[in-house]
């Protein structure tokens, strides 16, 4: 088929294209930093106060930033670069890991410290996520949107696998150690943000008001099946987020040290790399509503799966396959956002998207946590999985025309 015969040429040239190879790469860096500073910061709070409750804070501490910066975020990605405005806050978040290296080192880090850190590199991540997505269509054609968004897909995932085991791996040389490994990669990221070059007419700075700051959500609203996406999203994330959880199944429940907690937090990443890839050699071409809804089923299954085994390897299967079911949402959803969203507005959108579906992920743990403590570790995490798979299903009824959108094609 002609346009099968094109595939490996346009791949080829998405990752070939300077601008979109210096972002994938920092993307890799941030995100492996990311992922690093997430095993450190779980396995030491956790050693300091053998308290679930506390794995939930530390999510809930990168959710409020998230949540109340929203609207000035998505403001200011469309109205300054956004490489700069990544890259500045790529230095603050090594400058923040630089803190706790040097803290952890001193021997003078309690759990207040590692709080409030996180919480400060969860403003800056509230910045630099948005921005990022806001980004990608003008690094590659309209056309390739949808491939761009599952190689950005395969770094994040990419960095996922690497992270995780490499932060369990330097762990054993302290916390100090991995933070410092984390705040160097950080730095890397900012330089490679820096060195995007493109060709891009400055956006019309419209005056702040109530009108364009609310403007993101406004279009999303107007936008069913956008709607129908983030907040499926949204939802199966909040109820499905157990792996704040996964200190306490590290130690307690499957009897590993840091390497366990490392292969762990990897074993998501892996499911989500493989089907990244074979995403982005095969994209999504009829029924892409079916098939999100479908994924998102199958996440919920699996963490069922996940919360009930005591087995290491059945484990890590559950947590490849939801890896794999999650990223093709993931993947559904980026594209028909960036599809569907002017440029000028992709700041704005992209913030309220990260709102949904970012600040989810943190929030999530923190409801983890805070159920895991009043139920137990099993039933929070079987309790979430259920309430996954109700969602998909009163979604369906709820925005039939996410259901039947067929194509990511604009």
């Amino acid at each position: 088929m002609p346009s099968g015969s094109k595939t490996p040429q346009s791949q080829q040239s998405i990752l070939r294209h300077p601008p979109f190879r210096y972002f994938w790469l920092a993307r890799v860096a941030s995100t492996v930093a990311l992922q690093m500073q997430a095993v450190a910061v779980g396995w030491q709070i956790y050693a300091l106060t053998g308290s679930a409750l506390y794995l939930g804070l530390v999510g809930l501490a990168q959710f409020l930033p998230m949540f109340l910066l929203t609207l000035a975020v998505g403001h200011a990605a469309d109205r300054y670069d956004r490489r700069r405005i990544a890259a500045v806050c790529q230095i603050i978040e090594g400058a923040a890991l630089a803190w706790l290296a040097v803290a952890s080192f001193g021997g003078w880090l309690g759990k207040e410290g590692i709080l409030a850190i996180v919480f400060l590199i969860g403003a800056a991540r509230a910045f630099e996520g948005p921005t990022m997505l806001a980004l990608v269509p003008g690094l590659v054609p309209q056309q390739e949107i949808p491939r761009a968004s599952a190689w950005s897909a395969s770094a994040n995932q990419t960095a996922s696998i690497v992270g995780p085991a490499l932060g369990g791996v330097l762990y054993a040389l302290g916390p100090g150690t991995v933070y410092a490994s984390a705040a160097l990669l950080f730095f890397a990221a900012s330089f490679l943000m820096a060195a995007i070059r493109i060709t891009r007419i400055p956006p019309k700075r419209e005056p702040v008001s109530v009108s364009s700051l609310f403007a993101g959500i406004t279009f999303i609203r107007s936008r069913p099946e956008i709607l129908g996406a983030i907040s499926l999203d949204l939802f199966a994330v909040l109820l499905g987020g157990a792996t704040a959880l996964l200190p306490v199944y590290a130690r307690d429940i499957l009897a590993t040290g840091p390497w366990g907690l490392g292969l762990l937090r990897t074993a998501p990443a892996l499911g989500a790399l493989a089907m990244s890839v074979f995403l982005a050699r095969n994209p999504l071409a009829h029924r892409v509503g079916r098939i999100m809804f479908t994924s998102v089923f199958v996440f919920g299954v699996a963490t069922i799966v996940f919360a009930l085994s005591t087995s290491f390897t059945l484990t890590m299967c559950a947590l490849v396959v939801l890896g794999a079911a999650d990223v093709i949402s993931v993947v559904i959803r980026s594209s028909l956002v960036q599809i569907e969203t002017p440029d000028q507005m992709r700041g704005r959108v992209s913030a309220v998207n990260s709102m949904f579906i970012g600040t989810s992920n943190q929030l999530g743990e923190f409801e983890s946590g805070a159920t895991a403590a009043l139920f137990g570790t099993v039933p929070s995490v079987v309790i979430g999985g259920i309430g996954t798979i109700v969602v998909v299903l009163l979604w369906m009824r709820l925005f039939p025309g996410l259901l039947r959108v067929d194509s990511l094609r604009h």
